[in-house]
């Protein structure tokens, strides 16, 4: 079965390769992806799907009965793109200015409808149901939080599972890990309140700039003496505005930033600790601090047993290419609200030009970022076995 589906899924190639350039070149955000979405359904007319939307979002689940009532697998592909611009120079590049799909979703959504008419085609052979979740709003807009809200993938499978591809990593790759695979994403924002009046003199003022970047020292400070390495926490600071011209002081100054942890408990004190410092520091300068903190994604976390799972179906299927995953990777993923509710795994597929450096190649969310869209047909591949093996045997097979 397993050579079977590989090279079906190679014979598919050339659809996913249409069906992803197509997306590339028109890159959707947010929410709501139209275009996206109809490209889906499109690629997957005629085929024996139930399909279910909701009101939150353009996502769609399609759903694949097969030929026996068993359990119940999710397969993932995430549909949005990025606000930034594409200098790959490629052929069906964005033609949507200030978009572009340089986190490789749209090679997921291919991946994920290549799985679909794989699947499609062996239904006879699938001992369960099937949920395909084409997701939007992946890119810090909580898509798959609203999908789970809008009721759309109730009753909750019994596993879940998603791929992401990795510019960066060897050709053809598959790697993953156990307990916390990518981080929480938080977002904080620090207004420091001063006193404007003229550059020339400062002593009439009170300058909100020195007090902002004794902030932004101060929580590199915390950071690494209060924060445990065995439990890590990121903070950066990526944004810090304030004035007008050179010869003004402001009343006000911004500071906009991340923060990333890899628990729950970690999570809840820096949100904590970060109001101490930047609070502190400007009541010590005679000024204010207003602290915004916005949640994001929570961490993604692995089931022990889907990680090993996946191990298994990874050899069965490419031997070799299996890698275990060290350590965590603190970029954060919406499919951490899947894996909140349901037993799973998300995995990396290294997508490299084969016998290139990957270590030199451009990553994810670089203007330049290219893929090597043959590793789509493994990709493709492993999600279709990954719901054949888990509804035949469940986590045990």
């Amino acid at each position: 079965m397993m050579q079977d589906l590989v090279e079906a899924a190679e014979a598919l190639l050339p659809e996913m390769v249409a069906l992803r350039r197509a997306i590339h070149a028109e890159p959707e955000l947010g929410l709501f992806t139209p275009r996206t979405s109809a490209k889906v359904r499109e690629a997957l007319a005629g085929l024996p799907l139930v399909w279910r939307e909701g009101p939150s979002t353009s996502g769609l689940i399609a759903v694949l009965e097969g030929g026996a009532n068993g359990r119940t697998v999710l397969l993932r592909g995430d549909m949005d793109a990025l606000p930034m611009p594409e200098e790959t120079g490629l052929p069906y590049a964005s033609r949507v200015e200030g978009a572009m799909h340089a986190c490789g979703h749209d090679s997921h959504t291919a991946m994920l409808a290549g799985a679909a008419r794989l699947l499609c085609a062996m239904r006879d052979r699938v001992a369960g149901t099937v949920l395909f979740m084409f997701q939007p709003g992946e890119e810090g807009h909580h898509g798959a939080r609203f999908m789970l809200e809008d009721g759309l993938l109730d009753p909750l499978p019994d596993a879940a599972f998603a791929l992401h591809v990795m510019p960066n990593a060897p050709h053809g790759m598959v790697g993953g890990r156990a307990g916390p695979l990518l981080a929480s994403a938080d977002r904080i924002e620090v207004i420091v309140r001063g006193r404007g009046g003229h550059a020339s003199m400062p002593h009439d003022a009170l300058d909100p700039v020195p007090i902002a970047c004794a902030i932004v020292t101060a929580i590199q400070t915390f950071v690494t003496r209060e924060v445990p390495v065995f439990d890590p926490a990121v903070v950066t600071i990526g944004r810090i505005e304030a004035g007008t011209t050179d010869n003004v002081i402001a009343d006000s100054a911004r500071l906009l930033g991340t923060i990333r942890t890899l628990s729950r408990t970690r999570r809840a004190a820096m949100r904590k600790g970060l109001s101490r410092v930047a609070e502190g520091i400007a009541a010590a300068h005679g000024a204010t601090a207003e602290v915004r903190l916005t949640e994001g994604f929570p961490v993604t976390v692995c089931d022990a047993r889907a990680v090993a799972f996946g191990r298994e179906t990874v050899e069965a299927l490419f031997p070799g290419a299996w890698r275990d995953l060290e350590q965590p990777i603190m970029g954060a993923e919406d499919f951490s609200y899947v894996l909140e509710k349901v037993p799973g795994a998300m995995f990396f597929l290294g997508v490299s030009e084969e016998g290139a450096d990957w270590r030199q190649c451009c990553p994810l969310h670089s203007t330049r970022m290219v893929l090597d869209e043959r590793v789509m047909a493994r990709g493709a591949a492993l999600h279709a076995a990954l719901a054949l093996r888990f509804l035949e045997t469940g986590f045990s097979g």
